[in-house]
């Protein structure tokens, strides 16, 4: 008997299918009620666009957070994760929703490279649709947390510091940390992400760098392996002397946990709507 891939999320969510249904049209009736500036590019590619969404009252010196989707490096369209901004808007922040490329038409240090040069971007922009630089904020989900974190991390193989934004929040949800078992997962033909891949882009072998606020959040029903990397990424960043508080989210699984990221009043979302208030 073959043992399950504890990676492969459609095999411990039965509503899989449903659930991903229900991020696309709630993220189209929001797009249908909030200001959207749709595609807005950072970069030549044209996957290196962005969407910001307005607050109904927008105010001047608004916070800005921004969102940045999974799909395991190798699927995802930001236009079916809209719906995150609520707890956003609902704070009277800015919303931004980043779009970046995929594997395995790209490699792993390409994605981070966008997500980083996003940020960066619509942190030297943020005036331009009201938002205050200083006031910037990162969410991300599996795949997109792995990816936001270093926004305050650099990989154990980068020569070089890199050009980084001023994150003073990040909520990291649902992540995977240490991508060793990626290689030899169910997404080897899917991803193809090389072993030399893994070791350079893991963040439980990473530098962490100062960030005001960092929230490792991971569902109650997810399987071994996020549990497992929450708590390790928390004992990671001790060690580095780098706050970070470890938020258990009971009763939710991988999917289900982006909908209570898009509640202003679940439990998740409403650390959204006050990591955007503080900031």
């Amino acid at each position: 008997m073959t043992s399950q891939d504890l990676y492969r999320i459609r095999d411990f969510v039965p509503d899989f299918d449903r659930i991903a249904a229900e991020f696309a049209e709630r993220s189209r009736a929001l797009s249908a009620r909030a200001a959207t500036l749709p595609d807005l590019r950072y970069g030549p590619r044209p996957r290196e666009v962005l969407d910001v969404i307005l607050p109904e009252r927008p105010r001047a010196g608004a916070p800005l957070h921004v969102f940045v989707h999974g799909g395991y490096w190798r699927s995802g369209e930001k236009e079916n994760y809209r719906f995150v901004a609520a707890p956003v808007l609902a704070a009277g922040g800015v919303a931004a929703l980043v779009e970046y490329d995929l594997m395995p038409g790209e490699r792993l240090d390409v994605l981070i490279g966008q997500v980083r040069r996003s940020v960066l971007w619509l942190q030297q922009h943020a005036q331009d649709f009201g938002a205050d630089p200083r006031r910037l904020t990162v969410s991300g989900h599996s795949a997109g947390a792995h990816l936001a974190s270093f926004l305050a991390a650099t990989g154990p193989m980068e020569t070089e510091a890199p050009h980084l934004p001023a994150v003073k929040g990040l909520l990291l949800l649902s992540g995977i940390y240490d991508l060793s078992g990626i290689p030899d997962s169910f997404l080897r033909d899917e991803a193809r992400m090389t072993h030399a891949e893994a070791e350079a882009w893991s963040p439980l072998s990473s530098k962490q760098l100062p960030c005001a606020e960092r929230i490792i959040a991971v569902g109650g029903e997810e399987t071994k392996p996020f549990h497992e990397q929450a708590s390790a990424l928390k004992a990671w960043l001790d060690t580095q002397n780098r706050t970070a508080r470890l938020l258990p989210a009971p009763g939710l699984n991988h999917m289900n946990v982006v909908l209570d990221l898009a509640d202003p009043d679940g439990l998740l979302g409403s650390c959204v709507a006050d990591m955007v208030s503080s900031g």
